[in-house]
């Protein structure tokens, strides 16, 4: 068999229906493969690489299955860059496969900059960013490559890997007979020691509290983390990217961290006792100070990278490495107390809050989560309107919502969209970007056109790179260099683009009307915001995170910390 037949096949048998990329030289044979196997399998062309890497990232989000995205070589595999490290950081299981140059075309020991046209080692390039990356030298071990490279992708903590392909080994024929290594995945440990810990823990625990994290989504467990956690009925918060875990249940006090709810924050403040499970307590979780974080709280960390264990934060922290499904495992098996004080205290300290940091974007991403149906996955970009969303987004059962967390890269929110409407299976998808990130991939509104897909794009405008913008104004005398059309920035008005697209295009100003309704088909809602906007509460630094800004009352916030 042809090597880039059996590339597509083996995909295919993997159960993978939809893949990305852009044409180029050095990867024509997979693409002709993949043209032979359309029943099969669906390759989409993108009009970036970078907008097919966060595509494969966003298909693999709501599939579960490992996503994929290929590019020629040279500036192609380069443009995947970005892509790939927000995989990376965000532990999103990715196959990238770059063309190179032929074989005999290559600069191998010579001592040159380049050889072969648009040759450059991508291998050396990403390597830090990728949990495996190959060149493939020979034809035979493309096979054990391919299975390695799966294997490696959707096992432990999950995240992307490379395989480089030169043109004459795709074009090269395999023997198919010939079988390969088997690679496993990494053993479980044994589940009855994390029950025990956890169980002693909690059963001398006065105010417990569990902290999850974005590696739930990685690996597809929502609903068994969910149905765990209601039924022990003890207080739970969450990381930014996992807000959604639990966003309507009556245990969910918000997301902790910098710009996290001040509700969170306090209780984690006052708790005795923190569980945390599949996230890595970074800066903007914990603070810069790391013992001040649940000063008085014994914490628990489960996670399956040793490697973010290696930075602790309690220095007596109890420590397990194991995956999730173990630690699934060994939560159904606990049998704790009950916690109604603790509980009404919590309770007690959101109500205190609930009236603060009422403003008009609350509104008005109140009003957009109204008009998005449950069972939606939303997209959203980086900067004010990713915060806002995971502040005052009101979460329905079933919705999905995907950021770029680690990476923080501009640009996600689109190509996300439209990875995610295939891996979801086709459900709606809501984008939700701002005037910045929109533009840094605004070309891929022609895959959007060209396809049809029903994906519904909000572009909050406020002409402006905002979070950047306050930066300014809180360290550097409101100096709005670069930030602000006086400074140098600005934006079009998107709804002239969006029609020039084909696409059905409108705005409004400040709101949303109620009578508001989606059409068929794509669509851009453009939200033009007139005046600066913020984003409260946000954390000082070296301030404790229950103690954000604008501060609160000092006669509440002591009210609190001595309930």
């Amino acid at each position: 068999m042809k090597a880039s037949d059996y590339i597509v096949e083996f995909l295919i048998n993997k159960g993978i229906t939809d893949v990305f990329g852009y044409p180029g030289g050095m990867v024509t044979q997979l693409m002709d493969s993949f043209g032979t196997h359309s029943k099969s399998i669906s390759v989409h062309v993108n009009y970036h690489e970078q907008g097919a890497a966060f595509a494969a990232c966003g298909y693999a989000q709501t599939s579960g299955k490992l996503g994929v995205a290929y590019a020629t070589s040279g500036p192609g595999a380069t443009n995947l860059i970005t892509g790939i490290c927000n995989a990376y950081f965000d532990s999103i299981p990715t196959l990238f496969i770059t063309g190179q140059v032929n074989r005999n075309e290559s600069k191998g020991a010579y001592g040159v900059r380049q050889r072969g046209f648009q040759e450059t080692d991508i291998v050396s390039i990403v390597k830090p960013i990728t949990k495996y990356a190959v060149y493939v030298k020979d034809t035979n071990d493309l096979k054990e490559e391919l299975e390695k490279a799966y294997c490696i992708a959707m096992s432990g903590r999950r995240g992307p890997v490379l395989i480089d392909i030169p043109m004459n080994i795709f074009r090269s024929e395999l023997d198919i007979s010939v079988k390969c290594a088997e690679y496993v995945l990494v053993p479980k440990v044994d589940s009855k020691e994390i029950t025990n810990t956890l169980s002693k823990a909690l059963n001398d625990s006065n105010a417990p509290v569990f902290i999850i994290g974005a590696g739930i989504k990685s690996i597809g467990v929502e609903k068994k983390i969910r149905k765990i956690i209601d039924k022990f009925q003890i207080p739970v918060v969450s990381s930014m990217l996992a807000f959604d875990v639990m966003g309507d249940s009556p245990n969910y006090y918000g997301f902790i961290g910098a710009y996290g709810t001040r509700t969170a924050n306090f209780i984690v403040a006052k708790s005795d006792l923190v569980v945390t499970i599949g996230t890595r307590m970074d800066i903007r979780q914990v603070g810069i100070n790391r013992e001040k974080f649940a000063p008085n709280a014994k914490i628990i960390r489960l996670d399956v990278d040793k490697g973010e264990l290696s930075y602790p934060v309690h220095n007596d922290e109890i420590q397990i490495e194991a995956d999730l499904q173990t630690v699934i495992e060994a939560m159904e098996q606990l049998r704790v107390g009950q916690y109604h004080s603790w509980c009404s205290v919590c309770n007690e300290i959101k109500n205190l809050l609930s009236g603060i940091d009422c403003n008009k974007i609350k509104e008005l991403m109140s009003r957009i989560s109204k008009k998005i149906p449950d069972g939606a996955v939303i997209t959203t970009d980086v900067g004010q309107n990713q915060v806002w969303v995971a502040q005052y987004f009101n979460v329905k059962r079933g919705q999905r919502v995907l950021f770029s967390g680690g990476h923080g890269a501009m640009g996600y929110a689109l190509p996300a969209a439209i990875g995610a409407y295939y891996g979801s299976g086709k459900k709606p998808v809501y984008c939700i970007t701002g005037d910045g990130g929109m533009q840094m991939n605004i070309q891929e509104l022609q895959f959007v056109a060209r396809e049809q897909l029903p994906i519904k794009i909000i572009i909050i405008n406020n002409n402006a790179l905002g979070m950047i913008r306050h930066f300014q104004e809180m360290y550097f005398d409101s100096r709005y260099y670069l930030t602000k059309p006086e400074g140098g920035y600005s934006a079009p008005e998107f709804t002239k683009i969006g029609k020039a697209y084909g696409i059905n295009s409108h705005h409004v100003e400040e709101a949303i009307p109620d009578d508001f309704m989606w059409k068929d088909g794509p669509e851009i809602l453009e939200c033009i915001i007139k005046d600066n906007t913020y984003v409260f509460p946000k954390l000082k630094f070296g301030n404790p995170n229950q103690d954000q800004e604008p501060l609160l009352d000092r006669d509440l916030y002591e009210k609190i910390m001595n309930m």
